[in-house]
């Protein structure tokens, strides 16, 4: 809603009323708003046209293999690999599927690293109008039961990675029957090789007819989120979302002879959403990493003449910890898109690195609403001028929220309260009644149910809860102050306190394990912590905290593993008896700030070892967080 100042400052813009330049004059602000709807403007009809046309991703594709058969699409490891032979290597994954015989909309979970068959087959299966779930390929035990399970796949494709391979043959009695293919590795009892397949495969074209059904609603992949409520969700990216995530680019004029460098995991929605789907509405080229090296980063950047890099918060951080180098701003880079680059490194990143425009956004995978800072602001991640909120479909606000339970606040009437300007609050995106039965998740009414929120202004809208907080300065730009809830975020993946918590619950000594994430002086996000108590008979032992370790590096991926441990001699409870994580974040980790036992992950010994004042500085340099 707007606030008295938004509109006094609407109405003196109805008494000046003279044209553009009078707006200019009285309303400084007035150019960034003008420059964010030229762009929005020119997306949102590129994005019109597509949907009108049915240009799905797989159009994309196929049409840039016939513009420019012989282009580089995916540049990986030195090796160039063209639009022609991307597509042919897209058709004998077709030809392979289509032997299943799953109708449009189906799924076929995917569990590969960064590298092109990733690509060519989420393309060959997309020939079928078969949805492709992108599995996290750091997942293990039970949460990767879950995913598979989840996305009701029909067939598993799964990487070489012998890491990976493991992973999987440990949960195949867990999973179901499903067919399971697997790269680089001869058949067994359990799964097929999937080499064999594709080198007997044809590489004769399918037919479009067979994806005639496909529609703006069809699935066209899952990409899984932590969410609030522990296990990862697989996020509902239709055919028409994948048309406007592969128009985000257009905000600074992506063209065919751009050059991305996607570090990124693909089966995340910054490098498998906005990379590949950026890169194919283009028919750009893409250089892929098959996992980030500070080190090489801008090496790889200069050597190929990357254009436009993508990037996550955390990953600037580690570029600028590198030794500088006189070639540093030696590049062609004229873009840096991503989220998370906070304000302390961002003047320091842009300038070192000679980065010219840094159009940082934000937007949840699953999320209703999306910002984007077009005017490099340092810090920002979009802004929200009345005269923005004034034309956008669909309206957001910012409540007030108990940072205790987690809960919005409400008045005498039962609504959410929004906070003045400058405040800190949680986002949440208006959905309109035409679209109050959407589903953003696979899955039941249920699961959906939990991110809306209904009566928030008044009786019976809806609105989708981000899960985020936010603050606005005088001038209207946005800056994400935290992740609210029961997610952190590390090493730019979202961790779920409850999964870790059950996961370590798991042992029969903890009584209760309270997860949270806390602040690390130089560190992007918040690094896992647990504050355990043990059953009442149970003494502190070596063998427990070996026990833990185990525990934590065999059923978590690495940046869910917490880093710290305590043992208070009290639990922290809310009222309501809910765990109280507020205190316990404040308190961080500090020796001497905390009299209870502490302990870091210790790799080195494998087991959790003494947090003391002494090993204090040596874990956090030896660490570099």
């Amino acid at each position: 809603m707007p606030s008295n100042r938004d509109k006094m400052l609407l109405g003196a813009a109805g008494t000046v009323g003279a044209g553009l330049l009078s707006w200019r004059t009285f309303f400084p602000w007035i150019a960034y708003d003008i420059a964010f709807l030229k762009r929005r403007r020119r997306t949102d009809k590129m994005r019109e046209i597509d949907i009108r046309n049915r240009r799905y991703c797989i159009n994309m594709f196929e049409e840039a293999v016939a513009k420019h058969p012989k282009k580089a699409f995916v540049i990986f490891e030195d090796r160039v690999y063209s639009y022609e032979f991307m597509n042919e290597q897209a058709n004998k994954v077709a030809n392979i599927a289509a032997k299943w015989g799953l109708k449009v909309g189906e799924c076929v979970a995917i569990m590969i690293e960064n590298e092109p068959s990733f690509i060519w087959t989420f393309l060959g299966l997309q020939k079928l109008g078969i949805a492709v779930a992108f599995i996290n390929y750091n997942i293990k035990g039970q949460p990767l039961v879950h995913t598979i399970r989840a996305c009701e796949a029909k067939v598993l494709i799964v990487g070489a990675a012998d890491e990976i391979v493991h992973s999987v043959e440990e949960v195949k009695q867990d999973i179901g029957y499903i067919p399971i293919f697997i790269h680089g590795h001869t058949s067994c009892e359990w799964f097929q090789s999937w080499d064999d397949l594709m080198q007997q495969a044809t590489h004769v074209s399918i037919y479009p007819s067979v994806r005639e059904e496909m529609t703006p609603k069809t699935p066209c992949c899952y990409i899984f989120t932590s969410g609030t409520t522990g296990l990862p969700k697989p996020v509902i990216i239709s055919q028409l979302r994948g048309i406007a995530m592969g128009k985000l680019f257009q905000l600074f004029n992506l063209t065919p002879s751009d050059i991305i460098y996607t570090t990124t995991p693909l089966y995340h929605s910054v490098g498998g959403g906005l990379g590949i789907l950026n890169t194919l509405d283009q028919g750009a080229t893409m250089v892929l990493k098959r996992k980030f090296s500070a080190h090489q980063y801008f090496e790889d950047v200069r050597k190929h003449n990357v254009t436009v890099i993508q990037y996550i918060g955390e990953l600037c951080r580690y570029l600028l910890s590198v030794p500088e180098s006189k070639l540093d701003g030696h590049h062609k880079v004229r873009v840096a898109f991503g989220n998370g680059l906070r304000a302390d490194i961002w003047e320091r990143f842009k300038r070192r690195y000679n980065i010219p425009y840094i159009y940082e956004f934000f937007g949840a995978t699953e999320g209703i609403g999306f910002f984007v800072n077009v005017n490099n602001k340092t810090g920002a991640c979009g802004r929200y001028s009345p005269i923005l909120r004034m034309m956008d479909a669909l309206e957001k606000v910012f409540v007030q929220v108990d940072i205790d339970t987690g809960e919005v606040v409400r008045d005498k009437n039962g609504h959410c309260i929004p906070v003045k300007h400058g405040e800190p609050g949680l986002l949440l995106s208006a959905i309109p009644a035409m679209l109050n039965d959407l589903q953003v998740y696979k899955g039941s009414r249920e699961i959906n149910e939990k991110k809306f929120l209904r009566n928030v202004l008044k009786e019976g809208d809806c609105y989708f809860n981000v899960g985020d907080i936010f603050s606005m300065d005088d001038d209207y730009f946005l800056y994400f102050k935290d992740r609210f809830g029961d997610t952190f975020r590390w090493r730019g993946e979202n961790v779920s306190t409850l999964e870790v918590s059950n996961v370590l619950n798991k042992l029969d000594v903890i009584h209760d394990a309270n997860v949270y994430g806390v602040e690390v002086t130089g560190a992007e996000g918040r690094a896992g912590m647990a504050a355990i108590h043990l059953e009442d008979n149970v003494t502190l032992m070596e063998n427990i905290l070996r026990d833990i370790f185990n525990l934590a590096t065999e059923q978590l991926p690495s940046y869910a593993r917490p880093l710290f441990l305590r043992f208070p001699k009290e639990r922290a409870i809310t009222t309501t008896l809910k765990q109280q994580k507020t205190q316990l974040r404040k308190e961080g980790f500090h020796p001497e700030d905390i009299d209870d036992p502490l302990y870091y992950y210790d790799d080195q010994n494998k087991t959790y070892s003494r947090l003391s004042v002494e090993t204090y500085s040596q874990f956090i340099t030896k660490s570099k967080l």
